[in-house]
């Protein structure tokens, strides 16, 4: 089969992709390494044998999200695996956790993470960072050269955008761009007097929008402004689409700044910095730290869930909107993401023209010089609807269980936008039930749910099949005995 061959070779690049973090154990004399080699070599024997014994067909659109959506869930299989054997933690919050990680929610449920190895903090990051940029589009832009597979499995994590004219060249300079920040952001870091495990893991969940640290107080830990401003350099070119990006160094003019996506979260930041600043008697920096942070999806923090849950509710208002709304399409950030919610308002200011417009008028919606269908236009509705629908599910959940309300709702909004800000309410005691609920909402959050609803659909089909086909062959038999 298609799909398995393809699985196949993302199962051999996560498999090589949990083995990195043996260096650092041997670095720290963190002997164990037996912990990822059993995950990590299992998923590559595993993805070579579906490679090898299935033939290659017609990879369609469908086909990409089935493995888009497989591979995520692989992914956060084998890293649970990892820290199931070297951690005391059952499996299931070694799935959160590492679904946790690869998608950058960012929310851990390790209650003291100064005391684990470093080896594990580091696959932590490591998974966000190689999530960030998306695990199907990093592992097949390096596997891969180009060609229709390799467009399929791009578009297939919810990417649309082209650098180049293939996806090939595309993937070549996105990963360009995104590892060259990451050097430069260890840099900084360095140079600020950070040390470089710490520079190194902050550099990797910063880009990558992820927001994992190595300290229990997150970013509070260091109290180190110059730390913050790097920070916050990074989330907002991490929450930038990577095509803004590569024209701002390729042309003579900052098309940065022209881009629609970058003007509205810096309005959106300079707006929300200066009304928390107005209605509360926090420190600026400790606001715009929170506020770039979350508009970002990133989920740094400078405080603890406890000191969270006791902002002023205005603080927590304008943080919920910005975590709601997410980053640029096209970035490592989540959320709803600013293009979406562009078009949603010129969408609605396209119907009151229509209404009050001269019959067969034709109005155009363009931004950026780029014109959007009807089509974009429903697409961006009908998500903003089936995003709202599944916040509101994972909401019920925890209410079910007897959390309180606007806390609960709060921290899935954070969890589905994969941002990581939270009130304390998302720890190991969980019921199983909210911890599930909550992987799934971090799941679909990152792949944009489509490909989700499209493996399930698929799944339901084929059962279906099976059921008529069965039927038939009872049919034909009682037929013949008859």
């Amino acid at each position: 089969m298609t799909i398995s061959h393809f699985l196949g070779l993302i199962m051999e690049g996560i498999g090589i992709t949990v083995l990195i973090p043996v260096i650092i154990a041997l670095i720290y004399h963190e002997y164990e390494i037996w912990t990822f080699l059993i995950p990590g070599l299992f998923s590559i024997a595993l993805g070579y044998f579906l490679k090898k014994f299935n033939k290659i067909g017609e990879l369609k659109l469908k086909h990409g999200m089935i493995i888009s959506t497989l591979a995520w869930l692989w992914a956060s299989i084998i890293g649970a695996l990892i820290m199931v054997l070297a951690l005391d933690i059952s499996f299931i919050d070694g799935l959160f956790e590492n679904m946790s990680a690869w998608t950058g929610a960012g929310i851990t449920i390790i209650p003291n993470l100064e005391i684990i190895p470093n080896s594990i903090l580091f696959l932590r990051s490591l998974e966000q960072w190689v999530g960030g940029l998306g695990i199907i589009a990093l592992i097949t832009g390096i596997l891969l050269h180009s060609g229709t597979p390799l467009a399929r499995l791009y578009k297939s994590e919810a990417r649309q955008e082209k650098i180049a004219p293939s996806v090939g060249s595309t993937l070549k300079k996105i990963i360009k761009i995104y590892g060259t920040f990451t050097v430069l952001g260890i840099i900084l870091f360095i140079l600020a007097g950070m040390p470089i495990f710490d520079s190194i893991n902050h550099s990797l969940t910063a880009i990558s929008t992820g927001g994992m640290t190595i300290k229990n107080a997150s970013f509070g830990y260091y109290n180190n402004n110059i730390y913050n401003i790097i920070a916050m350099f990074l989330m907002i070119t991490g929450a930038t689409s990577f095509l803004t990006i590569y024209k701002s160094f390729t042309t003579k003019h900052l098309k940065i700044f022209k881009d629609i996506q970058f003007q509205v979260m810096i309005v959106l930041i300079v707006l929300i910095f200066g009304l928390i600043l107005l209605y509360t008697d926090l420190l600026p920096m400790e606001i715009l730290f929170h506020v770039v942070s979350a508009i970002t999806t990133t989920g740094f923090t400078l405080h603890n869930e406890f000191t969270i849950s006791l902002w002023p509710e205005f603080m927590k208002f304008g943080i919920f909107a910005l975590m709601l709304i997410g980053g640029s399409s096209g970035s490592t950030s989540g959320g709803l993401k600013i293009i979406r919610l562009v078009l949603l308002f010129k969408d609605l200011h396209k119907t009151v023209l229509n209404i009050i417009s001269p019959e067969g008028r034709i109005i155009r919606t363009r931004i950026n010089s780029q014109n959007f269908s009807e089509h974009n236009l429903k697409e961006a509705n009908s998500y903003f609807a089936l995003y709202m629908i599944f916040i509101f599910i994972g909401w019920g959940v925890f209410i079910a269980h007897g959390f309180d309300p606007l806390r609960a709702l709060f921290d899935v909004v954070s969890a589905q936008g994969n941002v990581g800000i939270n009130t304390g309410l998302i720890f190991s005691g969980v019921p199983i039930s909210a911890k599930v609920m909550l992987i799934i909402n971090m799941w679909i959050g990152r792949l944009e749910i489509i490909p989700l609803l499209v493996f399930l659909t698929a799944i339901i089909e084929f059962f279906k099949k099976n059921k008529t086909q069965k039927k038939s062959k009872l049919r034909k038999i009682k037929f013949r005995d008859e």
